[in-house]
């Protein structure tokens, strides 16, 4: 038994967590998902670099900092996640969540120093783990530091892994010559390479926009307390605990300029959020022409194909699916949702706090993370083993109505258009149908369907 300002409360034996925890555990049985594990060790990294400049300052026992310091730093390698039982959506601003991660703190500085958990007579959750923070403070800036974390470590490697591989496959099918396709009709013709390029370029476009739009979360609001006014806190706490920080984490942690409207506004998230929505826009479209473009195989379009990951049905036998691509769409939509989320949330602040932090952390934190994992699992399990059909892009290629255009600056645009419709009407190719009424002779054929000359107009 355990309690805590509201009474006794029951606490398992053998947990970490402590009464507020508990209660939290009873109150919001919701999603049966906790806190995002890189949110669990930002949180820990905030609370080891918050006793020490505590201590630093005079305002924390250097004893009780150390042993704080060194719980922190326990927590920090996700080894004690399983006491982080607080359901990832739970009670308005994080209280729940910050006290659970003060429980489990406060529990093993008090075992470090040979306590029984649930004795706080020693480490105090509020009094000494707490000190100088407030929710309000500690939560939001735990998301800015989990997301940064999480974009560094998993996001963009996952992103540059996709660039490189469609960037390999835009060199090894850069000599293809193949139809293009506008309104899903045929159109002027295109090298495979000069798609797979349009892909490289978009991701890389995506990525660089995500780490602009991820800039502003290196502005903290730790310091700020319950209002932005720091009370409670050293004058000095705001920037020693964020340098404290930065040391930890090797990168750029500042206070923010104003720590009131760091509070009050949630639109640093919402940013970076919308920057994932476009790069999720983009990644499904991709999916969604390696999906076209390898379909068939016989009965489709069948211009590249995908490795063989598994069976794809278990009534037709031998069929096999785009089954990576489809799951990068399906993991593009969750991500564009978790956007509506964070930009609802986002828009629900009032006065001096937006309570709506944990779906906020939930759905960008979520957002990153599977962004990532799809990237990478696309490049790894899809584009990486992709083989180009280049018999298939010279039957399409050549009995493509659009090729006609070429013919526009030799005949003029209705004369060429009778050649695209005739080559429809009688199922036979462009080619066929030009020699055959001497339109051009074999040798300017040749000239004119030259590759570079169809994809490059710069080379002359």
């Amino acid at each position: 038994m355990e309690h805590d300002s509201l009474g006794e409360v029951e606490v398992p034996d053998g947990a970490l967590y402590g009464a507020q925890t508990a209660r939290a555990v009873a109150n919001f049985p919701i999603t049966g998902r906790r806190p995002h594990p890189y949110l669990i060790r930002a949180t820990a990294l905030i609370k080891a670099a918050a006793a020490r400049a505590n201590s630093a300052l005079g305002q924390l026992d250097p004893d009780i900092a150390t042993v704080i310091e060194a719980a922190a730093l326990d927590v920090a390698t996700g080894e004690r996640d399983e006491h982080f039982v607080v359901d990832a959506i739970n009670a308005g601003a994080g209280t729940s969540y910050n006290m659970n991660a003060n429980e489990v703190i406060a529990n093993l500085a008090t075992i470090r120093l040979g306590g029984t958990a649930g004795d706080y007579s020693r480490v105090h959750p509020n009094d000494h783990v707490n000190r100088a923070q407030s929710t309000n403070d500690t939560v939001p800036a735990a998301i800015r530091l989990a997301a940064l974390l999480l974009l560094a470590e998993r996001f963009d490697p996952a992103l540059g892994a996709l660039h490189g591989a469609l960037d390999r496959k835009a060199a090894e099918f850069d000599t293809i010559l193949k139809t293009g396709r506008t309104h899903l009709q045929d159109a002027v013709p295109i090298r495979l390479g000069q798609e797979f390029a349009g892909y490289r370029d978009s991701v890389a476009k995506n990525r660089a926009r995500v780490a602009v739009a991820a800039l502003p979360l290196h502005q903290s609001n730790l310091g700020g307390t319950a209002a932005g006014t720091g009370l409670n806190a050293h004058p000095r706490y705001a920037e020693s605990v964020c340098s404290e920080l930065q040391r930890r984490v090797g990168f750029e942690v500042a206070p923010a300029a104003n720590l009131v409207e760091a509070m009050q506004s949630m639109t640093d998230f919402a940013h970076l959020s919308g920057a994932l929505r476009n790069y999720a826009l983009d990644l499904s479209r991709i999916a969604n022409d390696l999906r076209l473009l390898s379909s068939g195989p016989r009965t489709g379009l069948a211009e590249i194909t995908l490795p063989p990951v598994q069976p794809g049905s278990s009534i037709m036998p031998g069929k096999v699916n785009p089954v990576v691509a489809e799951n990068v769409n399906m993991v593009c939509f969750k991500a564009i949702g978790n956007d509506a989320t964070v930009a609802w949330a986002a828009g629900a602040g009032q006065l001096e706090l937006n309570v709506m932090m944990p779906v906020i952390a939930d759905a960008l934190l979520e957002s990153i993370e599977i962004l990532a994992a799809a990237s990478q699992n696309l490049a790894v399990r899809a584009v990486d083993g992709i083989t180009a059909n280049e018999e298939m892009c010279r039957y399409w290629f050549e009995r493509s109505v659009g090729l006609a255009t070429v013919l526009n600056p030799y005949i003029g645009y209705d004369a060429a258009a009778k050649v695209a419709q005739r080559a429809a009407h009688e199922g036979r190719s462009l080619p066929e149908i030009i020699l055959e009424e001497g339109i051009l002779d074999p040798a300017q054929l040749e000239k004119v369907l030259d590759p570079d000359a169809l994809t490059n107009p710069s080379i002359e």
